[in-house]
Order: structure tokens, then C-alpha cells, then sequence
């Protein structure tokens, strides 16, 4: 008896007819499809940018001559204040003013202020939005970055990512609606770990969380075909596997075995499209030159960049692309030029690409980490050397398209650059920005779990509306 007769007879035995399995996998691809849209949304997704460590504002964007003066004596306590330190510096018995070892310079009609190591981010000032003011209550790596990607300092939410794929579905049924790249930087200094959680679905269900792409041969972790096993025999197999999820979906009703028969038919029709998504044959000379010699190289984060507009172009909800090695505590000037270097050229030319093809307008982008470094130096400030402790009281991120304004700076820091003196931005104004740019209410985006109703911003969360167009 060959292997499609057995497949014939146990779905006739089971009772379940391959015309029924159709019928399922099309009203689970509906589900996918729903919204829960709440306004009329300008982005219909987004490219995360995200500078994991804690980039130094100081160093790149927010621009304080005046600290020259200042450099090497004591940050006054007024400024300090009652801020409570990381375990780094909270012994430390003097906390020297620390100016930048880069020079900056004005660019564009806006006149923003970049440092020299971010050239080519200089470049497009007029099609960014700077915020110079954001802040956040966490000190340390992990619980911040959590806060970032799932609106609390403890594990255990979804990410936004997330989120936006419950609120919003996948617009191309043959990608994951969320998808996840992470990179290496170039700094010294030992990059800090990144956990799967951060792009999970927590109490959502499963079909939400991100998948991760990885850089070899195989993007996606079991998805090609063992030897052996062709296509018809994995149709075949995955027949099979849906009438007994069927069956055990019928007696139990949990709702994650449904959620399992959706994601094995996702995993089939990705065998097809990840190969042609990743596959960069068809992308110039051009193209690879704008964003750099690097993104010829699997991994990089110039090839994530080009990889996620090859995505955007494909219908991916939500891109994260994670670059490591951004907490400069030591050996700053050195490390940071290392990093800006990393990201610069593909940042822009992403920028640059997506309003080329007429892209920007509907993709919001986001560059930034998640937190700041301090102005005080951390350790022995050398003549050309320094570090930084983390800083979550005022830090610098940028916006672009999505409906966001472009060339403009909002919020303003104190002399120091250690306290916000204007237009402060939390990390849930931020995401309540940009789920309302996506067409989503922060406050009806809710989730119930554990008798009580969950959302990204938790209890929190303003959008910006002085930054939208």
C-alpha cells in the first residue's frame, strides 16, 4: 500500500476529509488575516532598529559644547540629584564631567546636530525625527530592554512585535508577520546576551512570537526537508499531522493545537518563500554598494538592513534587527567609532532605499537603544580615553517615515545632558506613538490573561502627537 493510500484511509477512518483540512487552513489563514484596527493608520509596518547596550547620545547626537568647559570637574549634585546608579559606579568617589572626543557639526534644512562618526546618518537629518528626550525608570540591560519590547521590566509579556501581529495579522501569508535579526558589532568589548522572550508572545498565542533568521545556509532552524523527504511526502506528512491535531483540537478545544496545525502550514509555504526571500541575485551593484560592502556578508547587520527592506517589499508586519555591543562602560572613543561605523551607511541607505521606491511613507523605522550613557565618566577619565555608565533620565532615538515628521528635533536636555529640560518621552509614549501610527489604540489593543486585561503600554503611554505629520 503506498504512503497516499495509508494518508486516504486514516483521513477517511478519522473522519476527516482533505476538502475539510482545506476548509480549516483557510479559515485559519482569515483569522491571520483580521484586524483590529482602531483608526486610519499611516504605517502598515515597521523596521526596528534597535542598538542593543545603550548607545551614548552624548557621543552622537545630542550636541553640548559647553561640557568643555566643564570636563574633568565634579558634575554638580543639584544635577545628579537623588538618581539612583547602577552597581558600576554607585561606589565610585567622584563622578568627572565628561565631554565628547567628537567634534559635531549642523546638517540639512533643520540644522540637526550629528556627531562625525555617523556621516552618512548626517545625510538624511531632513527625512528623520531626533528625540533627544526620551527616558526610562531602568538602569539595567536586560530589564530595559525588556521594558522596550513588551512594556515591563519583568519577563513574561509579548513583545511588541508580538502585539502587532495579534492586532494586525500578517499581510503576506507566506512569511511570518514577525521576523527577528540579530548582528554583531564590531566593538572590543563583549556583547551582552539577548533572550528569545524579547521577541516571544507570552500569553498570546504561539503563532505571534517572532522568528529568527540566522545568518548560514539554513535561515530558518528545521524548516528545509530532511534527505529523503520531497515535497509530496512532506505534504503528505503534514496531511496526517493536521487530521490528528484536528481530532485532538475536536476533544480538548485548546486553542494552542490549533495555533500548531496554523504553524506547520506556515513552516511548508516559508520552504518556498524564505529561499527567494533571502536569495539577493536580483538586488544591483547599486543597491549593494549603498549600503555598503558589508551587506554582501551574511550576518552583518548592512545585510539585515538590506534583508529587512526585501521584507517590507514582501508584506513582513514587523522587522527587529538587533545590533550587539553598544555598552561602552570603558574605552568609549575607540569602541563607539567601531560601532557607528557598523550602522551607519546601512541605517541610511535603508532610509534612503525605501523612499527611493516610494516605501518610506508606509514603513515607520526606528533607530535607537535602550538607554543612554552618563556624563560623568565611569572609572579614570583619561586624556583620550573614557566610558560610560548607563543613563535612563534623557537619551536620543530616532524616527522615520510612517507618518512621523521628518527634519525636525524634539525634546530638549539640560547643559549637561543629564536631565530632560523639555518634552519628555517615555518608552510608553514611544510605543503608543507607534502603534497609533500603525492604526491601533494603545488602550483597545488588550489581551485578557489571569483575569485581568494586558496591553503593550500596560497602564501607561501618550501618543506624541507634536512628532506625526
Amino acid at each position: 500500500m503506498t504512503i497516499a493510500s495509508n494518508r486516504r484511509q486514516f483521513l477517511s477512518q478519522s473522519g476527516v476529509s482533505l476538502g475539510t483540512l482545506a476548509l480549516n487552513s483557510l479559515l485559519h489563514g482569515a483569522e491571520d488575516r483580521q484586524t483590529i484596527q482602531h483608526l486610519p493608520g499611516k504605517a502598515k509596518r515597521i523596521i526596528y532598529l534597535f542598538m542593543h547596550g545603550g548607545p551614548s547620545q552624548l557621543d552622537l547626537f545630542d550636541h553640548k559644547p559647553d561640557l568643555r568647559n566643564y570636563h574633568g570637574s565634579e558634575l554638580p549634585a543639584s544635577v545628579r540629584g537623588d538618581q539612583r546608579l547602577t552597581g558600576m559606579t554607585s561606589g565610585q568617589a567622584s563622578f568627572p564631567v565628561t565631554s565628547s572626543l567628537y567634534s559635531f557639526s549642523r546638517h540639512g534644512q533643520s540644522g540637526a546636530w550629528v556627531s562625525e562618526v555617523l556621516p552618512e546618518t548626517a545625510g538624511i537629518v531632513d527625512d528623520i525625527c531626533i528625540i533627544p528626550s526620551m527616558h526610562t525608570e531602568a538602569i539595567n540591560h536586560d530589564p530595559a530592554l525588556t521594558l522596550f519590547q513588551t512594556g515591563h521590566q519583568q519577563p513574561g509579556r509579548p513583545s511588541f512585535g508580538a502585539w502587532t501581529s495579534y492586532g494586525l495579522g500578517a499581510e503576506n501569508q507566506n512569511l511570518p508577520a514577525f521576523v527577528v535579526l540579530l548582528s554583531n558589532g564590531s566593538a572590543a568589548r563583549p556583547t551582552d546576551p539577548l533572550y528569545a522572550r524579547l521577541w516571544g508572545s507570552g500569553f498570546l498565542p504561539s503563532n505571534h512570537q517572532g522568528v529568527a533568521f540566522r545568518s548560514g545556509s539554513d535561515p530558518v532552524l528545521y524548516l528545509s526537508n530532511s534527505p529523503g523527504i520531497d515535497v509530496a511526502t512532506r505534504r503528505d506528512q503534514l496531511d496526517v499531522l493536521a487530521a490528528l491535531n484536528t481530532q485532538r483540537a475536536a476533544a480538548t478545544r485548546d486553542p494552542e493545537i490549533e495555533t500548531r496545525i496554523t504553524q506547520y502550514e506556515m513552516a511548508f509555504r516559508m520552504q518556498s518563500s524564505v529561499p527567494d526571500l533571502v536569495s539577493m541575485n536580483d538586488e544591483s551593484a547599486a543597491t549593494f554598494d549603498a549600503y555598503g560592502p558589508e551587506s554582501r556578508q551574511p550576518g552583518t547587520f548592512a545585510r539585515h538592513c538590506l534583508l529587512a527592506r526585501r521584507m517590507a517589499e514582501r508584506g513582513v508586519r514587523f522587522i527587529q534587527l538587533y545590533h550587539r555591543g553598544w555598552d561602552q562602560h570603558y574605552n568609549l572613543p575607540s569602541d563607539l567609532r567601531l560601532q557607528a561605523r557598523d550602522v551607519d551607511r546601512p541605517a541610511a541607505a535603508l532610509i534612503r532605499d525605501l523612499k527611493q521606491r516610494g516605501m518610506l511613507e508606509e514603513t515607520l523605522v526606528i533607530w535607537g537603544g535602550e538607554f543612554g550613557r552618563t556624563t560623568y565618566t565611569q572609572g579614570k577619565l583619561e586624556l583620550t580615553n573614557y566610558g560610560r555608565d548607563h543613563h535612563g533620565r534623557c537619551f536620543t532615538m530616532w524616527l522615520a517615515g510612517g507618518g512621523i515628521k521628518p527634519g525636525i528635533v524634539y525634546g530638549q536636555t539640560d547643559d549637561f545632558c543629564y536631565n530632560i529640560a523639555q518634552n519628555p518621552v517615555h518608552v510608553h509614549d514611544l510605543n503608543a506613538t507607534l502603534l497609533h501610527q500603525l492604526g491601533v489604540d494603545h488602550t483597545r489593543l488588550t489581551y485578557r490573561f489571569q483575569g485581568r486585561d494586558y496591553r503593550l503600554t500596560d497602564v501607561h503611554g501618550n501618543v506624541v502627537t507634536s512628532i506625526l505629520s
